[in-house]
């Protein structure tokens, strides 16, 4: 069995920053692509962000561009978001997922899409006040 445990959540203050990880544990799995959403009450979950594991490369959604960043630790098999410049608006519950298909990334869309993961985590509450 494969388990993704997200942690670093928390309530902070407009302009604050916060680092997400998401380790794996359970089973070995090849995970091609990592990536990192979000959902805020009453609304569908959304992409944050995504990496390659392999090569490293990273996509970022527009909303977040310049203030959060992803990466990993392949050492470690975690996956991290670092957000800054936190405001109300980013408040949401923080998942991290694993897509084991390395048909993904031949997609120009590779990390968008929810339906191409296959291991999900709990999620992690961020909130953020003004």
């Amino acid at each position: 069995q494969v388990q993704l445990v997200e942690y670093g959540g928390g309530l902070v203050q407009a302009g604050d920053s916060l680092r997400l990880s998401c380790a794996t544990s359970g089973r070995t799995f090849s995970r091609y692509i990592m990536g990192w959403f979000r959902q805020a009450p009453g609304k569908e979950r959304k992409f944050v962000a995504a990496i390659a594991w392999s090569s490293g490369g990273t996509k970022h959604a527009e909303a977040v561009k310049g203030r959060f960043t992803i990466s990993r630790d392949i050492s470690k098999s975690t996956v991290y978001l670092h957000m800054t410049s936190l405001q109300p608006e980013d408040t949401a519950v923080y998942y991290c997922a694993a897509d084991t298909d390395a048909k993904s990334l031949t997609t120009p869309s590779w990390g968008h899409r929810l339906a191409s993961y296959d291991y999900w985590g709990q999620g992690t509450q961020v909130t953020v006040s003004s």
